[in-house]
């Protein structure tokens, strides 16, 4: 029986070679950047499936534009977390926009949820042909997927997921299991039944991405019944002089805290708190792999970061559209990041 060659497509090449589908698109376009030994395993892996790149032919034929709308927050004072996967953009579509891909970004601020929407809807306007998202307010993020999956748009979560919408993928971290990680680190350094702060810092408190990692950091005290109490503080205001002013009282109510975690990106201004009020002996844990948490990660302030690799998660959602749209292959629903842990002693040599 013959093989039907458009059956086959560049995502099975690449997961039979174990590389990536930008390795196999250089591989069939005779580009540089493979070596001998993988060209070679992945052009006998082409002549055994009697692959034909139709599909990318037809795209290199053609006059069409392809344009993806990337939807993520812009960099702003108080962190520099999204210009990690503004490069994994970037890298993406450097590989693939001879296809005739092209990326625009719009950015929204993460104190403003009207700016969301006001980009939202210019992307809707636009009739792009693929969204990449970052859903960090979930009731406009719904209602804009909502208005994509109307028009046929695919869309791709990174960073964190909204479960019940119908993403062509969700590309980031296992929440729950993050949350459980840092409560297992966190405990290393709490010799006592002393209490146990967790802290969000975020405009959306109630976003899915905070509840399900403070669910996974409970559930791992339960797991191990850890008698601990555990202070929850909520603060809408990012700033460092209200988040001093809300750790000052938490102190004052709760003078027996022994360790903290900040479930984003946020920590560092913890970290300056802890650092200014002389409190030296609180363990301290929170997310990312931004140069003011490094910073306090350096000086000891900070015992631990957990990051996700956001700079490989953007990459893969543009990189998951390009599967859908060009190759017309599906993708995976759910792609998991893995979960990193940072340390004074091997900060220098991580990747974000």
């Amino acid at each position: 029986m013959e093989k039907d060659s458009t059956y086959f497509g560049v995502k099975e090449i690449a997961r039979r070679a174990n590389v990536s589908i930008a390795t196999v698109d250089r591989v069939i376009h005779n580009r540089t950047g493979v070596s001998e030994k993988t060209r070679k395993k992945i052009n006998e892996i082409i002549k055994e499936l009697d692959y034909q790149p139709n599909i990318l032919a037809s795209r290199l034929a053609s006059k069409n534009i392809i344009i993806l709308a990337i939807l993520i927050p812009r960099v702003s004072e108080e962190t520099d977390f999204w210009e990690a996967p503004l490069r994994g953009i970037q890298r993406a579509e450097a590989e693939i926009k001879q296809y005739g891909i092209q990326t625009i970004n719009y950015f929204f601020d993460l104190n403003d949820k009207d700016s969301f929407i006001k980009q939202s809807n210019l992307i809707l306007e636009k009739g792009v042909n693929g969204v990449l998202l970052s859903p960090s307010f979930i009731e406009q993020s719904i209602l804009f997927t909502q208005e994509c999956q109307k028009r046929k748009i695919p869309y791709v979560f990174i960073d964190s997921n909204i479960p019940e919408q119908h993403s062509l993928s969700y590309i980031g971290p296992h929440l729950f299991k993050s949350g459980y990680v840092g409560a297992k680190l966190l405990t290393y350094r709490v010799k006592s039944n002393n209490k146990v702060l967790v802290v969000n810092i975020s405009k959306e408190i109630e976003n899915y991405n905070y509840l399900q990692i403070e669910e996974g950091f409970r559930t791992y005290f339960k797991d191990n019944h850890m008698d601990n109490e555990i202070v929850r503080i909520d603060m809408k205001e990012t700033d460092y002089l209200s988040v001093a002013r809300h750790m000052t009282y938490v102190f004052h109510m709760h003078k027996d805290i022994e360790a903290i975690f900040v479930t984003n990106s946020r920590v560092f201004t913890v970290a300056s708190f802890l650092q200014n009020s002389h409190r030296k002996n609180i363990s301290l844990i929170g997310y990312d792999f931004i140069k003011e948490n490094v910073q306090h990660l350096n000086t000891g302030v900070i015992d631990f970061l957990i990051c996700h690799k956001p700079e490989e998660q953007a990459y893969r959602a543009v990189m998951a559209l390009y599967q859908t749209l060009v190759i017309g292959s599906s993708v995976e629903k759910i792609q998991y990041m893995p979960i990193d842990i940072i340390t004074k002693e091997n900060y220098e040599f991580y990747q974000n």
